[in-house]
């Protein structure tokens, strides 16, 4: 039977989010309400749970947002701070629901949460703090309530990352090569959201060109752009550059695709 999947972009920018501090370029004081961005991260809902990919430090800013009321899951891509940061807020969620919040990650993102967070895994944990369960990722698929979350290994210059499928659709943030053992898991996608960070060359994230031509590799239906930099440009003037299976995601955007489980 199929069902429901809603995708909803609680983040689309970088690092530095936008606008950046101490910056006055056209991006950062731009009034187009999708020039401002948040450090990227997606929530995934399906059958009323939500599961989020990625806690950067705009997480309570972003929950906030979208008036989350209930989380069920944390999944993360790799440890870096722009999607580790806001793991702390997750205790808001336990006081509501009075259970640990399941976390799943590769385990040298583990050992990283433990060293940030070591008060949150302490043998003699003080009250208030967040209370999380932690699971192992491995390049290998694990269905949590239903949803099944295949993982993508990516290459961040050299960092190992994951990216996710969930159905028909796949995320693929902090992304520079897509290791060629890997390309047959996103074959047939309906949409797949890719950084795309500026035009120019980077080390360690796709550019536009790069970007454009992974998409062409791929050939999802559709493609998202996220993870932008205020380098990439204005969304409304380089928007319409692009070709027309291509947009740029902007914070709050929302998708619904089917979902066979």
């Amino acid at each position: 039977m199929n069902q429901s999947l809603k995708i909803r972009f609680l983040g689309t920018g970088t690092s530095q989010g936008i606008p950046v501090i101490a910056c006055n370029c056209p991006v950062c004081k731009s009034s187009d309400s999708r020039d401002k961005r948040l450090r990227s991260s997606i929530m995934v809902s399906y059958r009323e749970k939500n599961y989020v990919i990625d806690t950067g430090p705009d997480f309570r800013q972003q929950m906030l947002a979208n008036e989350v009321d209930a989380l069920s899951a944390v999944l993360f891509t790799h440890e870096h701070k722009d999607h580790v940061a806001g793991l702390d807020d997750v205790r808001a969620f336990n006081f509501k629901l009075k259970r640990p919040i399941d976390v799943y990650a590769e385990e040298r993102v583990q050992d990283a949460l433990r060293r940030e967070y070591a008060y949150i895994f302490s043998e003699r944990p003080y009250p208030g703090i967040p209370e999380i369960r932690m699971h192992t990722l491995k390049n290998q698929p694990v269905d949590i309530d239903g949803l099944r979350f295949i993982p993508i290994r990516v290459m961040h210059y050299r960092l190992p990352v994951l990216g996710f499928r969930i159905g028909d659709f796949a995320y693929l943030t902090d992304v520079k090569t897509i290791p060629e053992e890997e390309l047959d898991k996103l074959a047939g996608l309906e949409v797949l959201v890719i950084t795309t960070l500026r035009k120019e060359e980077h080390i360690s994230h796709m550019n536009l060109e790069e970007a454009l031509a992974a998409i062409d590799l791929l050939k999802p239906k559709k493609a998202y752009l996220t993870h932008l930099s205020h380098r990439f440009g204005l969304h409304a003037t380089e928007e319409r550059e692009l070709p027309e299976n291509v947009r740029i995601a902007y914070d709050g955007l929302s998708l619904t695709l089917s979902y066979m489980p």
